[in-house]
């Protein structure tokens, strides 16, 4: 069984894309539902986040996500130890999905599968891009968050250019083109191989 990650910056349509390949019957991991249910369930992680930002790091028994948001965006180290705490955990429960998984390939989904690393686990990788206006304008809309808010966690991530470069096929989300007939050509080279 291969394995497939999709990527992209934020805004750029990684969940859509995703969506159509479990519609075609494709298994896909969600990397960042994923790490959000590991912080809140992993007594180790749960330990080392506490240990990192303080006991307020969780309430009620859950991680405080605002919280912890106004620590780590626009603070690059502790973006970096919060990461080296929940990547790590990520990876692993990914792998533990892929071993469990049948058919002829499954996909994983992650906006940071090369600055985490993790791409070197994938047989192929898709990208997911759009134009940056519209990935702003999205995750504006979506997240409830400012601009200059979407524009500090674009910083945060790989340059779209050279993360598109990397991968080995690209679908443009820039709603001029079918993203369908995109994922239906690549599910169709990814039964070939």
């Amino acid at each position: 069984m291969l394995k497939v990650g999709i990527t992209g910056g934020i805004g750029s349509g990684k969940t859509l894309v995703a969506s159509i390949f479990h519609t075609l019957g494709i298994p896909v991991y969600d990397a960042d539902a994923a790490a959000k249910k590991l912080m809140n369930t992993s007594a180790e992680i749960r330990e080392q986040l506490t240990g990192l930002f303080g006991p307020d790091t969780y309430k009620d028994g859950r991680l405080n996500r605002p919280l912890l948001a106004s620590k780590v965006f626009g603070n690059p180290e502790q973006l970096q130890r919060l990461n080296a705490i929940v990547h790590p955990a990520t990876i692993r429960d990914s792998q533990e999905w892929f071993a469990q998984q049948a058919g002829p390939y499954a996909i994983k989904e992650a906006a940071i599968f090369f600055e985490s690393g993790s791409d070197k686990y994938m047989d192929y990788m898709i990208g997911v891009t759009a134009p940056e206006a519209l990935r702003i304008r999205r995750t504006m809309d979506r997240s409830r968050i400012t601009e200059a808010q979407v524009r500090e966690r674009m910083q945060q991530q790989m340059d779209e250019t050279e993360k598109m470069r990397r991968c080995h096929f690209v679908i443009d989300n820039s709603e001029t083109v079918s993203v369908i007939a995109q994922v239906m050509n690549v599910h169709g080279k990814m039964l070939e191989v």
